[in-house]
């Protein structure tokens, strides 16, 4: 995986955004709807980092995945990945 950033540092962060990127994956390739909420207390990330990890998976260097939100209410929403045919 090729993460970058204007404050990411490979010796640093690699470890750490790699780990984070495959605990989200695990949570949400079952394509279940989760709020950030939800997946940040399944995988023990921050929300946050949840959420850059979210928009990580949507880039082709990560896979490329549909990510849908849906809004609830008050400004929270809910996501769901959706596979690709051939996984």
């Amino acid at each position: 995986m090729r993460f970058d950033g204007a404050d990411y540092t490979p010796s640093r962060d690699d470890v750490r955004l790699t780990g984070q990127i495959l605990r989200v994956w695990n949570v949400v390739s079952d394509g279940g709807w989760r709020t950030l909420r939800d997946i940040a207390q399944l995988t023990g990330d921050p929300e946050a980092s949840v959420s850059a990890q979210l928009r990580h998976l949507r880039k082709p260097r990560f896979g490329g995945y549909t990510v849908e939100r849906e809004y609830i209410v008050n400004g929270l929403y809910k996501y769901r990945l959706i596979k690709k045919e051939m996984e």
